[in-house]
């Protein structure tokens, strides 16, 4: 079980299973078995956890040969594996038409395709969820002993050749992590593609503000229980700082020695991108693999080509079949042009061994960027509560120039009328012509930017044994508070991407008192940060004594 020394654990009483909105019919909890398309399927088999509480599974095999032995996925979720379907996603998420069958569960490997490759897939209601018995465990320790524990039944049943593999975006990314570091015997490999693997700083608080967006929704997918639900959100409220309760959500990333195939994207800042990244530096394994594109995170995963890429990883690792997959390159990047143009390049090392980082310099009276210190001290002013109010700085390129990795931002700012300030960063990309040229951003949008930062000025001070002059990390462990007339300087951490900006085209630096990028789609996932500090006048000193700097990671062509 996860410890809670230090702090209560927020738990309220679950909301009937059976009234889920947009789920279809829940199935009773008896075990039944069919075949349908080829497929032998066990609905609701209950496998019991070792403190004796029952969670329930669905079983695929195939129908020609379901006594093996074979290898099997597992996808380890709270979402409800009875919410299977063909059609998933919205059309705008770029899922086309036939890329899973019916029987695929959400951000889960599809079984019509892997069983007709002589896999098993089992898909999992973790503790509490829906039939499952018990509380529901949002991460932590304790689920990860969960999914040990069916890693471990899985591995000795009769049909199961000994190895048991993972796959699957996001919550089924995530947990991999967690249990990976307690090394149950029978995981042989895992596939996490695009999954936050640090709480505080990647799913709740971004630079100590918090997530007010995804959160309540993710906490809102998981009261479906008979029993009680850990509520994250009231959880998250209640530990504004990096106390006991983060620490119980922690990996220890280089504990994790199984052969990995690991999946980001740049486009999920916000969310995935950054602790997908740090799970891959930090993992052990003597054999992993980092693959990180610049396209909508659902196609990518069930893109057919790239259902054929983890088919090699998992038929190598969990098979025993020669792939040829320690010939691929340990590192491969999309470097991008725009949401359409993101050629693919094969690297040796993440980050890039080869990365000059190169300062640009604030100029306050130009509005621009440049390579030389700026002599004169100058500030910009905005009104931090104005949708209206910003600063921009501009950097246009006289050669093609690769900007890949970590970006950092060092401000010195001063709140005039408060004692604290929310900066939000983005970086974008400027044609030519003078118009914005779209990323992909999130799992849908086609306008998104380079790169996005965050910081709560009070949450300044640095963990100075995880910094890197490129990459700050934020403590979060108390408040610093700014004083009236006192510029301070800070050091924003700009989420790591990958973009190629050519001759004549700009890189635009925006600072803001709020989200940069607000427009979503009704009830799809999109970070929010509506709980601010702001009040008064934002003020950025630059120039002179005032080091103000964006931080580049310029990659020279090869």
């Amino acid at each position: 079980m996860s410890s809670t020394t230090g702090f209560t654990l927020i738990m309220k009483n679950g909301v009937d299973p059976a009234t889920a909105p947009g789920k279809p019919p829940l199935p009773p909890r008896e075990h039944q078995q069919w075949v349908d398309d080829g497929l032998l399927i066990d609905r609701n088999i209950e496998v019991t956890l070792r403190d004796g509480v029952p969670i329930l599974i669905d079983l695929y095999r195939p129908a020609n040969a379901p006594d093996g032995p074979m290898p099997v996925l597992l996808g380890w979720s709270p979402y409800g594996k009875h919410g299977m379907s063909d059609t998933l996603f919205p059309p705008h998420s770029g899922v086309e038409a036939g890329w899973m069958s019916r029987f695929t569960a959400f951000e889960a490997a599809d079984p019509a395709y892997w069983c007709a490759h002589g896999y098993a897939v089992c898909n999992a209601d973790s503790r509490g969820m829906w039939l499952s018995e018990g509380d529901v465990r949002h991460n932590g320790i304790g689920e990860g002993e969960d999914c040990y524990d069916l890693i471990e039944w899985l591995g000795v049943q009769p049909w199961c050749n000994g190895k048991v593999g993972m796959t699957g975006v996001s919550y089924l990314a995530a947990i991999q992590y967690l249990v990976a570091q307690l090394k149950p015997p029978h995981l042989a490999a895992i596939n996490p593609w695009e999954g936050f693997s640090d709480w505080y700083r990647e799913f709740a608080y971004h630079g100590g503000i918090r997530e007010t967006g995804f959160v309540p929704r993710g906490t809102g997918n998981l009261r479906f229980s008979n029993g009680h639900y850990e509520d994250t959100n009231a959880n998250v409220q209640a530990h504004p700082l990096y106390d006991d309760y983060w620490a119980s959500k922690e990996v220890d990333l280089a504990a994790i020695d199984v052969p990995a195939f690991v999946v980001a994207s740049w486009s999920d800042h916000g969310l995935h991108t950054r602790g997908t990244i740090e799970a891959f530096r930090h993992m052990s394994s003597r054999q992993k693999w980092l693959l990180v594109h610049g396209q909508k995170k659902w196609a990518h995963f069930y893109d057919p080509k790239n259902r054929e890429l983890a088919r090699a990883f998992f038929d190598q690792f969990l098979k025993g079949e020669a792939q040829g997959v320690e010939q691929w390159p340990p590192v491969q990047i999309e470097v991008r042009e725009s949401a359409r143009i993101h050629p693919l390049r094969a690297e040796r090392e993440w980050p890039l061994a080869r990365t000059r980082y190169e300062p640009l310099y604030l100029d306050a009276a130009t509005g621009a960027l440049s390579q030389q210190p700026v002599e004169q001290a100058g500030q910009v002013a905005y009104d931090p509560i104005d949708e209206a109010g910003e600063a921009r700085f501009d950097y246009r390129f006289t050669a093609d120039t690769e900007i890949t990795g970590y970006m950092k931002l060092r401000l010195w700012v001063e709140a005039q009328g408060a004692d604290d300030m929310d900066l939000f960063v983005a970086i974008q990309k400027i044609d030519v012509a003078g118009n914005p040229v779209g990323m992909t951003f999130y799992a849908f949008y086609e306008n998104g930017p380079v790169a996005l930062g965050w910081l709560r000025a009070s949450h300044r001070a640095l963990d100075e044994t995880r910094s890197t002059p490129w990459q700050p990390v934020h403590s979060h462990l108390e408040e610093q508070r700014l004083e009236p007339g006192v510029p301070v300087p800070v050091d924003i951490e700009i989420w790591p991407s990958s973009t190629l900006f050519r001759a004549g085209e700009t890189l635009r630096l925006v600072v803001k008192g709020m989200d940069i990028y607000r427009d979503a789609l009704p009830m799809l996932p999109f970070a929010r940060h509506e709980e601010l500090r702001n009040a008064g006048t934002h003020v950025i000193h630059a120039g002179g004594i005032y080091d103000s700097h964006l931080l580049l990671p310029v990659v020279p062509a090869t």
